[in-house]
């Protein structure tokens, strides 16, 4: 039988392979996260008609002559380039940018995937589209990111941020210095107890004829002991005194008792109030207590920490998605739903957080779409075809021949 007959059928075969890895690639052109495959070929074991000849005394060598027996193919690869940006809106989408996958669990092995088009479920838990849970890691109780505290992101409505109790108050600003004694300025600064009740702290400042200024504070409950902010003459600094002289400051006052200065455990912190003259700017800037509060929203940073936010208009880490990377990426197996399965050639998943290790930065609202190149996978059909068409003469030539020498007997 003809040797060309059996290479005519091995390239029907492996053309018809790559048309299907073709026709696969087409048909998810727009399959979010989709990685390209391409078909590699290789010859087949060649027939060995003629040995090679070393050289002698007087006569030269010869080269082996050899008969291929056709073609095979040698690999499916997939091609793990970055996909294009779609822009969603939708928080809940993922994209990964550079090198990683999301990991997932379908409840009977942990999978990895390109796909961020994520969903919360009934529980709050972020899955995909088939139901697979998104792994990461969950916050502690001070809403500190837990490396110890790997599984099922969740991020239910009910999500509660405990109450914290108001341990510093702190007050800016300017007093003017040329008001008249027994003039008042009153300032009112909410702040919590440890259960997030709120309560009102009132800090009274009343100017003295001395130019001093006497500070009461007050939350109903409690009272400070009387501070009194006496203006500081500027001094210049001068390093060559004995001792050198430290600058102060024009509007500096002197606090008497020194700090910390506290009213029912809340310290009261007026270092940044200064004494100029006509400029009242003093105002109750900022308090570090909260009332609890329920989960309304949330963002994602680069490095895929998850940041909640707040009916107490306070945000905090509620998790943060890992990311998985490999020794051997092309050496992942397709499993199905655009998700792929380690294996022995692959390496074990490498876990951590992203822009870390080798592995790729994360961006909320946006997909990675497939990466298909249209272009290329429709040249790779009609070279498919062409190559298939080719195989098919080879064979029908074959045939002719066969039905020829069948023909020498009449």
């Amino acid at each position: 039988m003809l040797r060309s007959l059996f290479s005519g059928i091995s390239s029907l075969r492996s053309h018809q392979t790559m048309l299907d890895v073709t026709g696969n690639n087409i048909a998810n052109v727009n399959t979010t996260g989709y990685k390209a495959a391409r078909t590699q070929f290789e010859d087949t074991l060649s027939q060995v008609l003629q040995n090679a000849g070393a050289p002698q005394a007087g006569q030269g060598g010869t080269n082996p002559a050899q008969v291929g027996l056709g073609v095979q193919v040698a690999a499916i690869t997939n091609n793990f380039t970055d996909g294009a940006t779609q822009q969603t809106g939708s928080p809940l989408d993922m994209k990964i940018t550079g090198d990683g996958f999301f990991i997932i669990n379908s409840g009977t092995e942990q999978l990895y995937t390109r796909a961020g088009a994520f969903t919360l479920d009934a529980l709050g838990q972020l899955t995909t589209p088939g139901g697979a849970l998104v792994q990461g890691w969950g916050v502690d109780a001070n809403g500190k990111v837990d490396p110890t505290k790997f599984g099922n992101i969740s991020l239910p409505v009910s999500t509660t941020m405990g109450a914290r109790a108001t341990a510093e108050a702190v007050f800016e600003g300017n007093l003017p210095a040329e008001v008249a004694g027994g003039t008042t300025i009153d300032r009112t600064i909410q702040i919590y107890n440890e259960l997030g009740v709120a309560r009102d702290l009132k800090v009274t400042f009343a100017k003295q004829a001395d130019g001093s200024w006497k500070v009461n504070a007050g939350d109903g409950a409690a009272t400070a002991v009387e501070l009194t902010l006496t203006p500081v003459p500027a001094v210049k600094a001068d390093p060559n005194a004995t001792p050198p002289v430290e600058a102060v400051p024009a509007g500096t006052f002197d606090m008497s008792p020194v700090a910390p200065w506290k009213v029912g455990g809340v310290t009261i912190d007026l270092s940044r109030v200064s004494g100029f003259g006509n400029l009242s700017t003093l105002e109750a800037k900022s308090q570090d207590g909260m009332g609890a509060g329920t989960l309304q929203s949330f963002s994602m940073n680069a490095d895929g920490t998850l940041i909640g936010s707040f009916s107490n208009g306070f945000k905090e880490p509620v998790g943060r998605i890992a990311l998985a990377n490999f020794a051997n990426a092309a050496g992942l197996e397709k499993a199905g739903g655009t998700a792929f399965r380690s294996t022995v050639n692959s390496g074990e998943a490498q876990v951590g957080t992203a822009g870390t290790g080798g592995r790729g930065s994360l961006s909320s609202r946006a997909l990675e779409m497939s990466n298909v190149d249209l272009s290329q996978e429709f040249t790779n059909l009609i070279i498919a075809q062409r190559g298939f068409q080719a195989g098919s003469r080879v064979i029908t030539t074959s045939d002719e021949l066969l039905q020829e020498l069948v023909n020498l007997k009449r």
